[in-house]
């Protein structure tokens, strides 16, 4: 898994990649790909098939020292720790990849046990995006939660897309990783593209929120893309509220026990 595969068409056409497996936790992608690889065949161009990390990969865990999601930035953002990760090393691996690449599909899941699949991405993205299988694309993650393989393509004026299957560790979310993947290839054109695209709502993510203690602890349970009102209680942060700023969504919203840790997402709906 360490090394970078490729696929090379009989015709003339773009170079992309297809990344899974950036969180070793986040199984989907991975086992879409092992069993659509050893019989994919593409028309036209190049693709390269990454697995993110695969030690954390192998050993079932997020990441090993450093989140790789957080790694695809200016070495001047990170520290001297950040630097010496294995995680760190790997993402210098893949951005050669990922230059040579016009756009990327990154595969992820995530830990609420909820069907709704979404597209992270930015307008650049919009013609492919709409082929992929979801009602839902959500933009303004490269400002909020920079890092990731998607912002840094978008960073160096190509193409960058994370797609969002699910929960991360049930069988829908294996076969949605597998459809978008092939929506991904027929829409950049290394295959036949036989897909109509979809019908999907935008929404923007316009901040981020961080414990400020050791103890933020919601208020409640909260879905992704639920709707709050402005002042509603999120949770309380060592025994300070923290309230909704305006009516708007609120994605990813988890308790968080570090000073600095990402406890939750808002977002608003776009036209």
């Amino acid at each position: 898994m360490e090394e970078v595969l490729e696929l090379v068409g009989k015709e003339d056409g773009p170079t992309s990649m297809v990344l899974v497996g950036v969180h070793g936790d986040e199984t989907c992608g991975v086992e879409a790909l092992k069993a659509l690889f050893p019989s994919l065949v593409i028309a036209r161009g190049r693709v390269f098939v990454g697995y993110g990390n695969p030690p954390a990969i192998s050993a079932r865990k997020r990441f090993l020292e450093r989140n790789l999601n957080r790694m695809f930035v200016s070495d001047d953002t990170l520290s001297p720790e950040d630097m010496e990760s294995y995680e760190y090393k790997r993402a210098q691996y893949l951005k050669p990849y990922l230059q040579k690449s016009g756009a990327v599909l990154d595969v992820h899941a995530n830990p609420w046990k909820e069907k709704q699949t979404f597209v992270i991405c930015e307008s650049n993205a919009t013609d492919i995006a709409n082929f992929l299988p979801t009602n839902l694309l959500v933009s303004g993650f490269d400002a909020v939660e920079p890092g990731g393989a998607d912002y840094y393509m978008n960073s160096i004026g190509k193409i960058g897309i994370c797609f969002e299957c699910g929960y991360l560790d049930d069988e829908y979310s294996r076969k949605t990783a597998g459809e978008a993947m092939m929506a991904f290839l027929k829409a950049r054109g290394h295959i036949e593209n036989d897909i109509v695209p979809e019908v999907q709502s935008r929404v923007h993510i316009f901040y981020k929120g961080h414990a400020k203690t050791n103890n933020f602890k919601l208020s409640r349970q909260f879905t992704n893309f639920e709707r709050i009102t402005k002042g509603e209680i999120i949770g309380m942060d060592g025994g300070e509220a923290v309230v909704a700023p305006k009516d708007c969504l609120i994605l990813f919203a988890r308790n968080g026990y570090i000073p600095g840790a990402d406890v939750f997402l808002l977002g608003e709906v776009l036209p």
